[in-house]
């Protein structure tokens, strides 16, 4: 089977079963995530009330928590929506917005990862570099670093924590510390949408809800994400067309989108 076989192979599998990914996501991004992961086949749940977001955790296919904008209530839905998800066996997946730019991102981060375990991590160079402890620079949520300078920080970092890491970029790097894949694809207008990246996260959880294995899971979501950029990157103008585009893409990705729009790189 080729890749691109086996991503629109789960693809298909996520189309059918239209898993229920909850989100306690950052208030930019809300409405973006949830059409993306609509357009994709997954059926999203956005919730920033603790009690709601432990009470949908237990009934998901997989929860994604996203530190965006790191109020109290925010945090304290995530913290418990991860804890109940850990407690039903359902997968987590968490997107550090900004880790190291403020003290108080380290500490969520911090927090975030000394609850319990994730199945896997997805955010940009700087981010996984604050993350295993190493200097980062960043603007915001935006990366100063490429990928491949986070590359063997993600590889760490996923070995100390026992789950995926990746690195998005024009290059994705995707380890769990012992294999590793380079994705490449997507389009240059990507990060000039502003809730792209938590899309990304959001598809990882999308494809997690599948069960099995997360690296696989991991790849397969970049490589989908990837493909639709690509697809909606042709006839774009610019961001505003970009991201309506990705929508459409999303919801009619083929697998030669996929084979054309994204590739492993060696």
């Amino acid at each position: 089977m080729t890749f691109a076989a086996a991503v629109f192979r789960d693809l298909g599998r996520l189309r059918a079963a239209r898993p229920l990914v909850v989100n306690i996501t950052n208030n930019v991004v809300t409405n973006t995530t949830a059409n993306a992961l609509l357009a994709l086949g997954a059926s999203p749940a956005m919730t920033h009330h603790a009690v709601d977001a432990a009470e949908l955790a237990a009934l998901a296919g997989a929860v994604v928590c996203n530190m965006g904008t790191p109020g109290e209530e925010n945090v304290t839905a995530m913290l418990a929506a991860a804890d109940a998800a850990r407690a039903a066996g359902v997968p987590v997946v968490f997107d550090p917005v900004a880790a190291g730019v403020t003290s108080r991102r380290r500490a969520v981060a911090r927090a975030m990862l000394e609850a319990g375990p994730v199945a896997a991590i997805r955010g940009n160079a700087s981010e996984i570099l604050a993350l295993a402890g190493e200097d980062a620079r960043a603007k915001g949520a935006d990366s100063r670093h490429d990928s491949q300078e986070a590359a063997e920080a993600a590889a760490r970092l996923a070995g100390k924590l026992g789950c995926v890491v990746c690195v998005s970029g024009a290059v994705d790097v995707v380890t769990d510390g012992s294999r590793r894949l380079d994705l490449a694809g997507g389009h240059a207008l990507m990060p000039l949408v502003t809730g792209l990246g938590c899309t990304a996260t959001a598809f990882v959880g999308a494809f997690a809800a599948l069960g099995g294995d997360p690296f696989a899971a991991t790849v397969h979501a970049m490589a989908a994400m990837a493909a639709a950029g690509a697809v909606a990157g042709t006839g774009a103008a610019g961001p505003g067309s970009f991201f309506v585009r990705f929508l459409d893409a999303a919801y009619g990705l083929t697998e030669a989108d996929i084979a054309a729009g994204a590739r492993l790189v060696a």
